[in-house]
């Protein structure tokens, strides 16, 4: 749709959508489908039974039980109003959940979107528009379900790739999972780190990100290094390891008592006693390889 020529996005921020569903709009939609009165009832004390926070009983007036069996459903069945009202006016948008994007093909007519959806949600559908994160903006400056885009001068089109605080959300959770001081062998760092990629890279692989895999993949093995030499402990220990690996016994001796892990672990030595073939022996997946992989589009 960007790429059809809507390359101005209204970007429509529902603020706590699940706490502020209005019962009776709800049940009124629904009515309209559903003709048994027992489902009607049953639906109603579904949203009346309340919730406990902090160990005590509170009424829910308003709202659809977030982390209840049927909110979800009962979310869409209030959002497929938003759809019906979008579809009949001809706009190009996706929706998942409670996000939604709207694509246009001029800035004024984005902002025109942008107050008549809204004053549809407010007024129609009693919900709130949280006016703060709701925006009109061009692709670049937009995030959707964890995306971000980018035009491709090549290609003269716009492009998916994770967005710079999905990216974030990964590393942090990669320094995690390498961390020398966490007190776990090396296997299971390696486990971790290889669930976090599959699901990272099977969530992403539509978006563009050979380079980030690259560059990715050779933090994780310098880290994975430091792991491991720490693990070795002592200097003895450690130049009897690398001589099992390969490396010179002079060298060898030389690297063991050098001090600090990022320059010790940056050296050639280490590079080429751990290299990336006895990483993968060791158990570890490549971001890249896996992501070429998964990705029909590469």
């Amino acid at each position: 749709m960007m790429n059809d020529g809507h390359s101005w996005i209204v970007d429509i921020d529902l603020e706590k959508f699940f706490d502020t569903v209005n019962h009776d709009k709800l049940m009124t939609i629904i009515g309209r489908t559903i003709k048994d009165g027992d489902v009607i009832s049953i639906v109603r004390k579904f949203l009346v039974s309340g919730v406990i926070i902090d160990d005590e009983y509170e009424d829910s007036i308003v709202g659809t039980p977030q982390g209840g069996n049927i909110s979800p459903l009962l979310a869409n069945i209030m959002l497929n109003e938003l759809d019906k009202e979008m579809e009949s006016r001809g706009l190009d948008f996706v929706r998942y959940a409670d996000d939604c994007i709207i694509m246009v093909g001029s800035e004024l007519a984005a902002s025109r979107v942008m107050k008549s959806i809204s004053k549809f949600i407010e007024e129609k559908l009693g919900l709130k528009v949280n006016v703060s994160k709701s925006k009109v903006d061009k692709p670049k400056g937009i995030k959707y379900l964890g995306f971000g885009f980018y035009y491709d001068t090549f290609a003269k089109q716009y492009k998916a790739k994770p967005h710079a605080s999905s990216v974030a959300k990964f590393k942090a959770k990669m320094k995690k999972f390498t961390c020398r001081s966490w007190g776990v062998n090396n296997k299971h760092k390696i486990e971790k780190l290889n669930q976090l990629i599959r699901g990272w890279i099977n969530y992403f692989k539509i978006g563009s990100m050979k380079k980030l895999c690259k560059n990715f993949d050779g933090t994780i093995r310098y880290r994975l290094r430091m792991c491991i030499w720490k693990h070795w402990k002592t200097p003895k220990n450690r130049a009897k390891n690398l001589i099992k690996l390969g490396i010179p016994k002079w060298a060898a001796r030389r690297t063991s008592y050098a001090k600090g892990f990022a320059r010790v672990c940056r050296s050639s030595d280490i590079s080429q006693a751990i290299n990336n073939e006895r990483l993968a022996q060791f158990g570890l997946i490549s971001m890249l390889d896996y992501y070429i992989e998964r990705c029909v589009t590469c």
